[in-house]
């Protein structure tokens, strides 16, 4: 069942969030601040999807600055003008569930909506800048993320990454939340056991980790961007990512990027990009398709970051 609140204020994604879903991921901040940036409330949306449904036939809707979708067994969640996230949940659903949807695909369109890069990925705080491994799903960027909060460094967000420009074009990672999601491979070799935390989805083993003494709270500069790609190579290489590519990476990881033409954003996405690349470094990180190799992988971006700096 759902956990309806009069209304609760937290932080997330950078921006100030009150809701009447009980959100315990994010932090808490006092409900006397007056700026709310997004408000998320419960709403019957069943009609207003049904009408639109039977128009365009697709799970996810696209019209002006709303985007609407529907998870089956699950909910109707529509995201309006970077502002409001309103949600339809199904009888009997999982609260888990719904927030699952609430802090992915309703946050990385809000981001969007708003004009705020969001990349698919982990970001780590390393020496006072951010560094974002993206990739596919299963490429190994939260375990390559826990890898690297094992030896020190501090989670900035797990999933989805806010990028946004400051006044000077410099590019900032927002912190989002201080939880990471980890399959149970990968608690296993970090010794971690997953008998205290609830897998996402139902018959999977991942799980929802929090990291509250390993979080930075902190904006920073984003410094590089690690591509994780899975090769039949049996042991782990790290590239340089030059021209065009840097472009098709960038594109191809953001976040929900299908949403980008249908709100009729691509110009404001590519000058966003030229922008971020200017002032970034980007490598590929290949891997082997089998094998934990998340300590190889720490060796090489740390030694990496290490030269970039000397330069």
């Amino acid at each position: 069942m759902i956990t309806t609140l009069n209304t609760l204020m937290y932080k997330g994604f950078g921006l100030n969030i009150l809701s009447e879903i009980s959100l315990p991921e994010l932090t808490r901040i006092s409900e006397s601040i007056h700026k709310v940036d997004i408000v998320i409330e419960i709403d019957d949306l069943s009609k207003q999807w049904s009408e639109i449904d039977t128009i365009a036939q697709k799970r996810f809707v696209v019209k002006e600055n709303k985007v609407m979708f529907e998870v089956p067994n699950t909910a109707i969640f529509s995201i309006q003008e970077g502002k409001k996230i309103s949600v339809s949940p199904m009888i009997g659903v999982e609260e888990d569930k719904i927030r699952l949807y609430i802090l992915g695909t309703c946050m990385g369109a809000i981001l969007i909506q708003r004009k705020l890069l969001p990349l698919h990925g982990s970001a780590v705080a390393i020496n006072g800048k951010a560094y974002a491994f993206i990739g596919d799903s299963g490429a190994g960027k939260s375990t390559l993320a826990a890898a690297l909060i094992k030896e020190g460094y501090q989670l900035l967000s797990d999933d989805v990454i806010p990028v946004y420009l400051s006044k000077d074009n410099i590019p900032y990672v927002e912190p989002s939340y201080p939880h990471q999601k980890l399959w149970q491979e990968s608690l296993n070799e970090f010794g971690i056991s997953s008998s205290g935390y609830r897998p996402l989805f139902d018959r999977e083993t991942k799980y929802a980790i929090p990291v509250h003494s390993d979080y930075s709270s902190e904006s920073l500069p984003l410094a590089g961007v690690y591509e994780l790609v899975k090769t039949e190579s049996n042991h782990v290489e790290i590239r340089r990512i030059e021209g065009l590519g840097r472009f098709q990476t960038i594109y191809q990881h953001t976040y929900r990027n299908f949403l980008i033409p249908r709100l009729g954003i691509q110009e404001w996405h590519f000058k966003e990009s030229v922008k971020i690349l200017n002032r970034i470094e980007m490598y590929q990180l290949m891997r082997p398709h089998s094998g934990f190799t998340a300590h190889s992988l720490v060796s090489l971006v740390l030694s990496t970051i290490k030269e970039e700096e000397i330069v």
